[in-house]
């Protein structure tokens, strides 16, 4: 018997690597069990991943919390009033946001969790969804399951990968929902700017959209680029539901906290279904994120690591024949072009045999993604040990076989 039959077909060509080789990082064990093979991964979105990496503050707080029991209990599926206090205070000094804590904000278990819901309130079946491509894997998949379409709206390299509006109204349908935007673009990097940000939100207001933003990476921004929360300019409040993370920037990755922002007429409805899609944060991570957000300043160093690294690996692919990178905007991940060395995939597989390193094959975010790679520099806990690492897969691309069609 077949029983993927009996499946939604929402879940249609859904695979979890049982049955095939799923490449994906996040998706099976495929990629994770690599590092048993002593195969460093340079995947997973994870600061210095597989090293340690909570900070002292956090880690006194947490213990001495368990000490106490209290993390043995349920906290409201709405998340830690005290926790939600603090996300308020962030949103008005960083994303110029003046939000009531107990109206505006929702605590999610991560920002995956949190990106998915933040489209389920929206989405029905038949409606599409504007997605640019390339861009997060979720921003795809996502629509699908909730019986969607995600329309991909294609991104530029030549034009810096900035926003095309005329790409978005030619992808408009009457059908059109909303539009949903990693910024930073996940994994281009891409800060989009603000005028950039200021003609979609007209796009959006004068077709009567939603928009969907998943900041993630807004906590490293470089170059003194200006970073503007869509959610922020005129007329976007009501029409916004902003996803955030204190995965990327805090690297609490493991802990499993992320927060929404958006209006109260639709964060009540997310209020009153959180119980039944979400559950509740963590309690004891919710307690960990207070202690975080009452001394961000443990981030610093962070940001001055991934910056030394981004420049170093701009130098280090830079300097290989075949091998194309524009210098991140943002992020602790670089976006490389290997489209002159051969197939993504094959190239990636390449990595895994003669560098011993496992990357991100391009195809995962989305048509535009073919022939490059990500690679994240943010892994590992020595600067050293990442550089050295690069250089080790630059060595192996230098001798790629299938260089220039050879």
């Amino acid at each position: 018997m077949d029983v993927r039959k009996k499946l939604s077909e929402r879940f249609a060509g859904v695979e979890g690597g049982l049955f095939s080789n799923v490449t994906k990082a996040d998706v099976g064990d495929g990629f994770s069990a690599m590092g048993k093979d002593k195969v460093t991964l340079m995947g997973w979105a994870d600061p210095f991943y597989p090293d340690p990496s909570i900070p002292e503050h956090i880690k006194q707080v947490m213990i001495e919390e368990i000490q106490n029991g209290f993390p043995s209990h349920y906290i409201m599926p709405s998340g830690s009033l005290a926790l939600r206090e603090r996300v308020a205070k962030k949103l008005k000094q960083k994303n110029h946001l003046d939000v009531d804590p107990k109206r505006n904000i929702l605590i999610t278990p991560g920002s995956d969790s949190g990106l998915f819901y933040a489209m389920a309130v929206l989405l029905d079946q038949g409606d599409e969804v504007l997605v640019p491509d390339p861009s997060y894997p979720n921003n795809f998949l996502d629509p699908k399951l909730l019986g969607a379409t995600a329309v991909s709206v294609p991104l530029a390299h030549d034009d810096g990968y900035s926003l095309d509006i005329e790409a978005f109204q030619a992808a408009l349908t009457s059908r059109t929902k909303a539009v949903v935007l990693t910024h930073p673009n996940n994994p281009t990097t891409t800060v989009f700017r603000k005028e950039n940000l200021e003609v979609l939100a007209e796009f959006v207001i004068k077709n009567d959209l939603m928009l969907v933003v998943d900041q993630a990476f807004e906590d490293s921004v470089f170059d003194d680029i200006e970073f503007i929360t869509p959610a922020s300019l005129p007329g976007m409040w009501e029409r916004t539901i902003t996803v955030f993370s204190i995965s990327k920037g805090m690297g609490l990755s493991g802990f499993r906290v992320g927060y929404i922002a958006a209006c109260d007429q639709i964060m009540d409805a997310m209020y009153g279904a959180a119980v039944n899609v979400l559950g509740a944060s963590n309690t004891l991570a919710q307690l960990g994120a207070i202690a975080a957000f009452d001394a961000p300043d443990f981030i610093d160093p962070y940001i001055q690591s991934f910056d030394y690294r981004r420049k170093k690996a701009f130098e280090i692919f830079g300097s290989v024949p075949g091998v194309k990178i524009e210098m991140p905007e943002s992020g602790f991940y670089c976006w490389v072009d290997v489209s002159g060395l051969g197939d993504s995939t094959d190239v990636m597989n390449y990595l895994v045999q003669e560098a011993k390193v496992a990357v991100n094959d391009g195809k995962n975010y989305g048509k535009q993604g073919n022939g490059h790679l990500r690679i994240i520099h943010g892994c590992l806990g020595s600067d050293e040990e990442a550089v050295l690492t690069m250089r080790r897969m630059a060595d192996a691309l230098v001798k790629y076989p299938k260089r220039n069609g050879e």
